[in-house]
């Protein structure tokens, strides 16, 4: 069976997370009825949530205020406005915060962006294709898509707005512990933390915003043993400032054109702006509002040198946990029952179901520890995302796709296009979402994402009108 036969072009997106539902509805709301049709291919059953807003664990929660996630650039108190509407936090009273702002439930807003595709849905403007590619293959006139219910959709434009790939667990821990009933490879599916008991002694693999949801989970769900999370530089992710602030600095005047040129910058302004009063979160706001023309300001060694060199402290203090989760942490370490160490496995063995790693500490210690789960956060593998599925890998194969050579996603120029082997550029082929962000930055937080599945939507749209 073969759909997408008729006389309008055919728009197919793979991936109905936040970043393909919104190019999806953005397109759909801008385009003349009759010009294309529009077909996202998400096995979920409904489009928007995606795998972060797609969690029903009560510990899970937004990372940002409700009054600054939206789906629509242009609006940006939408969420706010519909949670007022529907009364959705009425049963939750630790989502309001004493400062007023709002950190609702995680599967709020994926509620909330699927009720905002519902009528652009049942208007029949955006088509629902749940099932999961299976293959993609480049034609004459297109694309052909083939999907896990057997339909074959033939395409003239091709969205790639798929998922991160899952973490990549340290090889000497998989091998030993593959098979083992609390050892948690990828903690985001469903379930995956049911087998660990009250009292275990748990090793979380990785320090970041997942580890932290980690820690919440467990409280909620009434664990009290001991738990050590252990990353490279024994970093964890910073809480949001005790009262709103605005954004502070300016690193678009002079852009700076190094690595070490916009660290300098960076820190410059967060002593000025500590002297005013104001705290760093100010001035990380100003660098993530601007990060794209920061980005691209930036020789693409520069780029890469801060991949290597920076990201991780980057991510800390750009990546901020829920005030809720922030104050479980702080309790948990309060409490001598959560222990953060700098370092990295070194070594694991098991023994029936005890696991006994040894670790290698930034101190130079070896210490080897016992542990009844182990839990891997060490965030999505970027690098292996075209080996991730295996329509991906046979695009990469094919020369179609190329590895972003900061090796943050997949190549594209900055009209969103996906670059080749070649060097080329292919009009008919978009990437949209976090996996375009080795040309465009700062393409992580939601109201980025949401700018740029506008500016891909539009991008769309320029190619089917011809406007």
């Amino acid at each position: 069976m073969t759909a997408g036969g008729g006389k309008s072009k055919v728009v197919a997106i793979i991936g109905g997370g936040v970043s393909g539902a919104c190019v999806a509805l953005h397109l759909a709301n801008e385009l003349p009825a009759g010009i294309a049709e529009i077909v996202v291919f998400e096995p979920r059953g409904e489009l928007g949530r995606g795998v972060a807003y797609d969690t029903e664990d009560p510990a899970h929660r937004i990372n940002v205020p409700a009054a600054r996630m939206s789906l629509f650039p242009d609006r940006p108190e939408d969420f706010l406005e519909w949670i007022a509407s529907t009364g959705a936090v009425s049963r939750d009273p630790e989502a309001a915060r004493p400062d007023g702002n709002l950190f609702p439930q995680r599967r709020l807003f994926g509620a909330y962006a699927a009720s905002r595709l519902r009528p652009a849905i049942e208007a029949g403007r955006i088509l629902h294709q749940r099932a999961t590619v299976t293959g993609v293959e480049k034609t004459d006139d297109g694309w052909l898509v083939s999907d896990s219910t057997g339909i074959e959709t033939r395409a003239d434009l091709l969205v790639i707005a798929t998922t991160h790939p899952s973490p990549s667990p340290p090889l000497g821990l998989q091998a030993v512990l593959a098979g083992h009933p609390r050892y948690v490879a990828d903690s985001t599916v469903p379930g995956a933390l049911d087998n660990i008991e009250p009292d275990d002694r748990v090793l979380i693999v990785g320090n970041g915003l997942t580890a932290a949801d980690i820690v919440a989970s467990l409280t909620l769900s009434g664990h009290r043993g001991p738990i050590t999370s252990v990353s490279r530089r024994g970093l964890r992710s910073r809480g949001h400032a005790a009262t709103a602030q605005d954004p502070f600095g300016d690193f678009t005047a002079r852009p700076a054109k190094t690595a070490s040129e916009l660290l300098h910058s960076i820190r410059q302004a967060i002593a000025q702006a500590a002297g005013e009063g104001v705290s760093w979160h100010a001035v990380i706001d100003e660098v993530r509002g601007h990060g794209r023309l920061i980005w691209q300001g930036l020789p693409l060694a520069e780029r890469q040198r801060i991949v290597r060199h920076l990201r991780p402290f980057w991510d800390v203090h750009r990546f901020r946990v829920a005030p809720q989760v922030e104050d479980v942490l702080e309790r948990a370490i309060g409490e001598g029952r959560l222990t953060i160490a700098a370092g990295s496995v070194a070594d694991a063995e098991r023994d029936g179901e005890e696991i006994r790693v040894t670790l290698r500490l930034r101190d130079g210690s070896r210490p080897v520890k016992s542990f009844d789960a182990v839990v891997v956060t060490t965030g999505p593998a970027h690098g292996g995302i075209l080996q991730s599925q295996f329509w991906l890998s046979e695009l990469d194969d094919a020369g179609i796709l190329e590895l972003d050579p900061t090796g943050l996603g997949i190549a594209c120029n900055e009209r969103s296009e996906a670059i080749g082997r070649s060097g080329d550029a292919d009009p008919s082929l978009l990437i949209a979402g976090p996996l375009a962000r080795g040309t465009f930055g700062e393409l992580m937080g939601l109201p980025q994402v949401t700018e740029h599945s506008v500016f891909v939507a539009g991008e769309l749209h320029r190619k089917l009108t011809g406007g």
